[in-house]
C-alpha cells in the first residue's frame, strides 16, 4: 500500500501558518513513508471561494518547497458526491430536514438553557409525507442529515492514541445543504475513499468530525483511513489561528524576508519534543520526522522566535546560495563572497544586507563626536591611514598604531572609528568591512565628509 496523505484547504482566505503546518506535516509524513501528498482544493463553498486564494495556496506550497504530487478541486467531482448522496438515500441513512437556521439556533439555545447538550433531536424523522409536502409547498427546501448509529466509534490516532466518541454526543451531520450543494463532510469522505487517501492528518478541531466520518465511510462501503489530529497552533498571545481574523499568513512571512527553510524547520518541530534548529534542507526534516513526537498541548507560534531561527538559518548559507540576491541589492559579483562573510552574522533577513552594502559603498554621513578623546583618535587615524592594498590584517595594524600615538584603547578607541566609518555603533567586524570601504572613502569619513 502506498501511503497517501492529503492537504485540503478551502480557498476562502490566505494560507496562515496553522494551515501551512498541516500541509508540511502531511508532506513530511508522506515522504518519510515513501508516499505522496494530494492537494485537494475544497471549493464547495462557491460564494466565498476565490481564484486568487487558490493561486495563493499553490504559490505558498511552492515557496515552502512542498508542492503536491497530485491535485484536484472538489467541484470537479460533483457527480461522485451526487452518486454517494443517492446511495445513502437508498439505504435509508439520509433523511430530509426542513428547519431554518433561525429555528435550529433557537432550539440549541433552549437545550443549553435547560442544561442539555445542543444535539439535533431528529424531529424531522417524525414528519409524514404530508408534512413534508406541506412544508415544500411553502417554499422550503430540505437539507439532508446522515443518521448516525447509536454506538461508540473508536480509532487509534497517530498523534493522540486511542480515541472513543459516542454518537449520542453528536448531532446527525448535514451532508446536503438546502441549495443542493454537498457539505464538507460528504465531499471529503467520498473524495478520501475514492482517491485512495490512506492517512488523514489535520487539526484537533476535527476530532468529532472524524467520529461521524468513520460511520459515513462504513455506510458507503469503504474502509476509513488512518487519522491523526494535531494540537492547535496558537498565536503569541494564546489565541487560535484563523484566516478569518487575519492571523499571520505565509505570504506575510515571505514578504517579511523569512527563509522558506527556516519556516519549514520551525513549523515541523513546533509542538514536538525536538529542538528547533536550522537545517541543511528538507531532506533532513524528512529523515528525522516522527509524528509521534507531536504532543497534545497547543503550541504557540511566536514570530520573534521565527526571526531568531531565520537569522541562524541564513548564517548557514554560503555566498553561492545568496549571490543572486546580493547582486540584486547592488553588491558587485566579485565582492559577494567577502561581503557575505562580513555581514552574514549581523543580519536577520538577507534583505538587511543592503543596509551594510550602503555602508560599504556609500554615501554615508559619518558621526563625528566632539569630545577630546574622539577628536584625538580621529586625527591620529587620518595621519596614519595606511596605503592600499588592504586586507583583513590592515585594521588591527592600523588601530595598534593609533593606540600607540594616543594612548587610547578599548571602547574609547574603537567607538569613534566605527561611528565615523559606518555611522553606526554596532555592526560587522571592521577588519572585514574596511578593505571594501577603501582608503578614499575612509579618509573622507574620518574627516566628517559624506562618502
Amino acid at each position: 500500500m502506498t501511503v497517501k496523505t492529503r492537504f485540503a484547504p478551502s480557498p476562502t482566505g490566505r494560507l496562515h501558518v496553522g494551515n501551512a503546518r498541516t500541509a508540511l506535516v502531511n508532506w513530511l509524513y508522506a515522504r518519510a513513508h515513501g508516499g505522496v501528498m494530494q492537494l485537494r482544493i475544497d471549493d464547495t463553498d462557491r460564494e466565498r471561494s476565490r481564484e486568487d486564494y487558490v493561486a495563493g495556496v499553490l504559490a505558498d506550497l511552492d515557496w515552502l518547497g512542498i508542492p503536491a504530487d497530485e491535485s484536484f478541486r472538489q467541484t470537479e467531482r460533483a457527480d461522485r458526491h451526487a452518486a454517494a448522496f443517492e446511495r445513502l438515500v437508498a439505504c435509508g441513512r439520509l433523511y430530509p430536514c426542513y428547519e431554518t437556521p433561525e429555528e435550529l439556533s433557537a432550539r440549541r439555545a433552549a437545550q443549553l438553557a435547560a442544561g442539555r447538550p445542543p444535539v439535533y433531536d431528529r424531529a424531522a424523522l417524525a414528519l409524514s409525507d404530508a408534512d413534508r409536502a406541506a412544508l415544500e409547498a411553502t417554499g422550503r427546501r430540505p437539507h439532508w442529515r446522515f443518521r448516525l448509529d447509536d454506538r461508540e466509534t473508536s480509532w487509534e490516532d497517530l498523534v493522540r492514541g486511542r480515541i472513543d466518541v459516542h454518537a449520542g454526543s453528536l448531532s446527525d451531520p448535514v451532508l446536503i445543504r438546502a441549495d443542493g450543494a454537498p457539505t464538507y463532510t460528504l465531499a471529503t469522505v467520498v473524495d478520501d475513499a475514492e482517491t485512495g487517501v490512506t492517512h488523514v492528518i489535520r487539526g484537533e478541531d476535527h476530532i468529532t468530525n472524524t467520529a461521524a466520518q468513520i460511520q459515513l465511510f462504513h455506510a458507503l462501503g469503504a474502509a476509513e483511513p488512518h487519522f491523526g489530529h494535531l494540537a492547535w497552533l496558537l498565536d503569541a498571545g494564546g489565541a487560535g489561528l484563523s484566516k478569518r481574523v487575519g492571523s499571520l499568513a505565509v505570504a506575510e512571512l515571505r514578504e517579511d524576508g523569512m527563509e522558506p527553510l527556516a519556516v519549514a524547520a520551525f513549523l515541523a518541530r513546533l509542538g514536538t519534543s525536538d529542538a528547533i534548529e536550522p537545517v541543511a534542507g528538507l531532506d533532513e526534516l524528512v529523515a528525522s520526522f516522527d509524528i509521534s513526537r507531536f504532543g497534545r498541548a497547543a503550541a504557540r507560534f511566536d514570530p520573534a522566535d521565527l526571526v531568531q531561527l531565520n537569522a541562524r538559518q541564513i548564517r548557514r548559507l554560503d555566498a553561492g546560495g545568496v549571490r543572486a540576491r546580493l547582486v540584486g541589492l547592488g553588491v558587485p559579483d566579485d565582492l559577494v563572497a567577502p561581503f557575505w562573510d562580513a555581514v552574514a552574522g549581523n543580519i536577520e533577513r538577507i534583505a538587511e544586507a543592503g543596509r551594510w552594502w550602503q555602508v560599504v559603498a556609500g554615501p554615508v554621513t559619518p558621526v563625528i563626536e566632539a569630545d577630546e578623546t574622539s577628536q584625538a583618535v580621529l586625527a591620529a587615524a587620518r595621519d596614519t591611514l595606511p596605503p592600499e592594498p588592504w586586507d583583513e590584517t590592515t585594521w588591527s595594524a592600523w588601530t595598534r598604531g593609533i593606540q600607540g600615538l594616543t594612548g587610547v584603547k578599548g571602547r574609547g578607541l574603537f567607538r569613534p572609528l566605527r561611528l565615523a566609518l559606518t555611522a553606526a555603533e554596532h555592526g560587522p567586524e571592521l577588519k572585514k568591512l574596511l578593505p571594501m570601504i577603501g582608503a578614499a572613502r575612509a579618509a573622507a569619513r574620518l574627516s566628517g565628509r559624506d562618502a
